[in-house]
């Protein structure tokens, strides 16, 4: 979203408050644009001979989003096989779906072996389960590489105590799983955590990643995930994508050259390609002057967004519908029986009633978090595409909320 000539704008034009006005408010709106903007400047930045992005689908889900980012090329990575039978659904073939489950019961795994689609552990006991009933079938391992790196500890996932992943140092057990049960190791993959803005700490990562390779002749792909900083107000700092890139390339392309053969670099972006596409559209319901803070309360709260409440996270709000006014100092709060503070002491332009506030950078794990607590209702989904506006998700109904509930009374 832009400002341009005393109005923010959606690309091709569109006017986020005529789409309020025709899809209700609360509204979640996502530029295709901006997801193919990003997928391109990634791929542009590594030059090796082997490159694939690979949609860490988490971050969003609709199943339009699926099918738009599969156009671009990019395979799919999931981490339950909910995700993987949506993926399925969008188009997806079983071999461009990466499943990354973790802590889940062996017979979600079964079920992801039965869909056909690549399978990624990162636990010792179901390696040793797996290579019992399906040596033939290869896998890929991800690794934790003991790296503490990302915004904040709850989104940092590849330190030596996180859950997730096998310890690099644990990989000769896995080797030897390998040996006895005759299964081929077809990749290597890794995930340090979100908000990664020190291309370093990827380098760092590689360099775990790559020397373990070395034991491993018969890779088809290293899978590096993702974790790239946006930008999530104004001259706000990003991970330079073009010096990773230039980096890591060079080194995986002299790994390649002593391994003997190309393999396939792997990123897995969520956040990077659509975050920076969503615009979360709400309207101000009442203006409260309270003895040290004036409240902005707005008609959404956790129940939409939570990520402010729960990461601490930072998300830019415009007043749309007076984009020049005065500015003043808002806490701006949501309706949610709950402490549900989407901003403190921000300067915002004048707020009234009835103004359409955009809270910006809402692509990624906004609507995909979303829920229905004090049995409030989810919002409509907008895509915007080459200059119009596509419904791409019908805003909830109280109808919705007892679909599934049983009265036994």
């Amino acid at each position: 979203m832009k400002f341009e000539n005393g109005h923010y704008l959606l690309s091709g034009g569109i006017n986020p408050l005529k789409l309020v006005e025709k899809y209700g408010s609360p509204l979640y709106v996502y530029e295709a644009e901006t997801i193919e903007r990003q997928y391109q400047r990634l791929k542009a930045a590594f030059q090796v001979e082997k490159l694939k992005i690979s949609y860490a689908c988490k971050a969003l889900t609709n199943i339009s989003i699926l099918k738009f980012i599969k156009q671009l090329g990019s395979t799919i990575d999931c981490v339950s096989i909910q995700e993987v039978q949506m993926a399925l659904r969008a188009g997806f073939a079983p071999v461009d779906v990466l499943y990354t489950p973790s802590g889940v019961h062996f017979s979600e795994i079964e079920e992801a072996v039965a869909l056909g689609v690549r399978i990624n552990l990162d636990n010792i006991p179901a390696i040793e389960k797996f290579g019992e009933i399906y040596p033939h079938i290869p896998i890929c391992v991800r690794i934790n590489p003991h790296i503490m790196a990302g915004g904040n500890l709850k989104t940092s996932v590849g330190h030596i105590d996180s859950k997730f992943g096998i310890s690099y140092q644990q990989m000769p057990l896995v080797q030897g799983i390998l040996e006895t049960t005759g299964m081929k190791l077809e990749g290597l993959h890794m995930h340090t955590g979100s908000d990664i803005l020190n291309p370093d700490a990827f380098i760092a990562g590689a360099d775990v990643m790559l020397n373990l390779a070395k034991d491993y002749p018969d890779l088809d792909y290293i899978d590096f995930g993702s974790g790239f900083k946006v930008p999530y107000k104004p001259n706000d700092l990003e991970t330079n994508i073009e010096e990773l890139g230039e980096k890591l390339s060079a080194k995986f392309n002299t790994f390649c050259q002593e391994y003997g053969r190309a393999i396939t670099m792997v990123f897995e972006p969520g956040k990077f390609l659509v975050s920076e596409a969503g615009s979360f559209l709400v309207t101000v319901n009442v203006v409260k002057h309270g003895v040290t803070t004036v409240f902005a309360g707005v008609d959404s709260g956790l129940n939409h967004l939570i990520r402010p409440m729960f990461y601490d996270a930072y998300h830019r709000i415009s007043n749309l519908s007076n984009p020049e006014g005065k500015t003043q100092t808002y806490n701006v709060v949501g309706y949610i029986c709950e402490t549900d503070t989407f901003a403190t002491k921000r300067e915002i332009p004048e707020i009234a009633p009835g103004d359409v506030l955009c809270m910006h950078n809402a692509g990624a794990y906004c609507y995909s978090m979303a829920s229905n607590y004090n049995s409030r209702l989810r919002p409509a989904e907008v895509l915007i595409y080459q200059g119009k506006d596509f419904l791409i998700r019908e805003r909830e109904t109280i109808e919705d909320l007892f679909k599934h509930q049983i009265d036994v009374f």
